[in-house]
């Protein structure tokens, strides 16, 4: 069997995408991402299901528009209890790989939100911190030896804050991933009536949640997760707050509601920026953008954040950018803008 050594010599530009909207990726978009993580999978029941295979019966034309496109299948859901066992690792493993091979994937990205915790509604348990590493050492055993003929992709997505480092092993479980994507949005939002930024670049000042896409890489770069497997986190919708206070533009004020997932971002354009009542701002400090109209807040990414984060990127050396999720921009603008941010020069980006 042939194994391909991994390299990042090429930064990533990955999209998740939900099954449904697999359909809406374009040649156009097909041959700017290099990576694709189709939503489609869950852990029910202790084991791996294919919730749906639409995505999965559009794969073989997405290459045949871009031939160096990697695809995935992403699979979330419930791993606390199958993973305390040995045998239910096993099980897991042996059935995403079995998956990986049947569909002709080229590879499988972990979604397990999140060890230890359960504020979600899953299973958790103090197990899991380790389980977590013993689980994708399965994985990888599994797919090394599956006589696919060529190396499977292992990632997994992960919550971007303290929390995970503290629930996980990251210094053990990066030796078995190809990558991690940092999920550096929605670092402010369900759990909070605090209005501010839940995608920001840099450390806000003022403000008592301090979470940001900088101080997130950095945290996981300590933890031992290797610069160049860290893809950095792009939310192309928002997180909306509403009944908040006038002042300060809307910014760190106390809201009637926590910040509930908000409109898309090609329906922001439509609607909200600087349209409808609504004033676009600018916090050059987080390098974030934000809506205020008087009483409602909105948090999210826009050209001018998305091409900051690549640029810091590319500077810092981390691994790539990624965003979720791809049905959300319509216009096809923040796809766009990654593009010509991440790879830099029209040269730059015929060598790839």
């Amino acid at each position: 069997m042939r194994k391909e050594k991994f390299s990042v010599k090429e930064k990533i530009l990955a999209a998740y995408c939900l099954d449904k909207n697999v359909k809406e990726v374009t040649k156009d978009d097909a041959c700017k991402l290099n990576r694709l993580n189709i939503a489609s999978g869950s852990i029910k029941d202790g084991m791996p299901h294919l919730i749906s295979k639409e995505g999965v019966g559009r794969i073989d034309k997405l290459r045949r528009w871009n031939p160096t496109l990697r695809c995935s299948i992403c699979f979330g859901g419930e791993y606390s209890t199958p993973c305390r066992t040995e045998d239910g690792r096993e099980r897991i493993a042996q059935t995403l790989t079995d998956i990986a091979v049947r569909y002709r994937l080229d590879g499988i990205d972990i979604d397990w939100e999140y060890p230890c915790c359960g504020e979600n509604g899953f299973v958790a348990d103090p197990a899991d911190r380790d389980n977590y590493t013993l689980l994708l050492a399965s994985i990888r055993q599994a797919m090394d030896i599956s006589g696919s003929g060529r190396r499977l992709l292992l990632t997994s997505a992960v919550g971007a804050g303290q929390y995970f480092i503290d629930s996980t092993r990251m210094d053990q479980a990066e030796k078995y991933l190809d990558c991690i994507y940092l999920m550096t949005y929605d670092m402010r939002g369900p759990f909070q009536v605090l209005t501010g930024h839940h995608t920001n670049l840099f450390q806000p000042i003022g403000d008592i949640f301090t979470d940001s896409v900088a101080s997130s890489a950095q945290m996981f770069k300590k933890a031992g997760v290797p610069r160049e497997k860290i893809v950095l986190g792009m939310a192309f919708y928002s997180r909306i707050w509403k009944n908040v206070p006038n002042r300060y533009n809307g910014y760190l004020q106390i809201a009637k509601t926590r910040g509930e997932y908000g409109p898309h971002y090609d329906e922001l354009c439509k609607k909200y920026v600087n349209k409808n009542g609504y004033i676009r701002y600018w916090d050059d400090v987080c390098k974030a953008p934000y809506l205020f109209n008087g009483s409602t807040f909105i948090s999210y990414d826009d050209e001018k954040s998305v091409a900051l984060k690549c640029a810091y990127a590319r500077s810092k050396d981390y691994g790539g950018v990624f965003y979720w999720e791809h049905g959300c921009d319509q216009t096809k603008t923040l796809l766009g803008t990654a593009w010509k941010n991440l790879f830099g020069s029209e040269e730059r980006r015929k060598v790839r």
